[in-house]
């Protein structure tokens, strides 16, 4: 059984969502409906190892680390920074450096109990700062709508819709859709479809999967990894993600 066959089987015997104490924006791909509240610091982080294309037109992507800043203004508000180190390989051509800088904002919209659906919008600019080989020489943005339901104690499902600009040609139309189950108080697993219309023509496809552990209340650890559908993709990474609470 291949990667992406293990990664299908996964899905039908899982069908999970992330549904840990702290709630991230990593590993998924899935942007959570959730802000960290007034005060307080996430910080998220981790590493990613990568490959696309075929034959002679392998790509090989490290990311070491990716790290997101998230700080709560209110409890309904926050802002958002992100940044990479990146190593990229084609056959034998290497470029490695800081990518463009993302600076952002998460807005709660709507947080209704009674129907246990939580609503936010996201939105990042892309700042081009990045290492002369990486930089996109341009002005970006990438918006997320995310929307999240707690179906049950245990299982929860969340999706994305999206829109990202790179400063030229039309954008991109992206999705994604994570469903997924507490299996413990400390560990829960996910399975997530997630593409891209790339400049609302050429559809790709992928699909992850990945769990979390909670360490203590403050400190979740996680691994995921994921393969393309109708492209030959495939990646691991795993992290951490840090909630440091406003003092009292």
């Amino acid at each position: 059984m291949n990667l992406k066959h293990t990664i299908l089987a996964l899905a039908l015997l899982c069908l999970t969502q992330i549904n840990a104490q702290i709630v991230t924006d990593r590993p998924d791909q899935t942007e959570s409906s959730s802000t960290v509240g007034a005060g307080n610091l996430q910080i998220e982080t981790g590493v990613l190892i990568g490959f696309d294309g075929e034959d002679e037109n392998t790509n090989r992507q490290i990311l070491a680390p990716t790290t997101l800043f998230r700080y709560g203004i209110s409890n309904t508000f926050e802002l958002r920074v992100l940044n990479q180190f990146e190593s990229l390989k084609n056959n034998n051509i290497s470029v490695q450096g800081i990518s463009d800088l993302e600076i952002g904002t998460k807005i709660q919209l709507l947080q209704d109990d009674t129907k246990n659906t939580e609503i936010a919008f996201l939105s990042h600019l892309i700042v081009p700062t990045g290492t002369k080989t990486l930089n996109n020489t341009a002005y970006g943005t990438i918006n997320k709508l995310s929307i999240s339901h707690q179906i049950n104690e245990r299982i929860g499902i969340g999706y994305n819709l999206g829109y990202n600009y790179f400063g030229h040609d039309e954008g991109d139309f992206t999705y994604s859709v994570a469903l997924g189950i507490t299996i413990t108080n400390k560990v829960g697993i996910y399975v997530e479809p997630y593409g891209e219309y790339v400049n609302f023509k050429d559809y790709v496809s992928n699909f992850d999967a990945g769990l979390t552990y909670l360490a203590n209340p403050n400190l979740q650890f996680d691994f995921s990894f994921g393969t393309g559908i109708n492209q030959t993709m495939n990646y691991v990474s795993v992290g951490l993600s840090w909630l440091i609470l406003k003092s009292k």
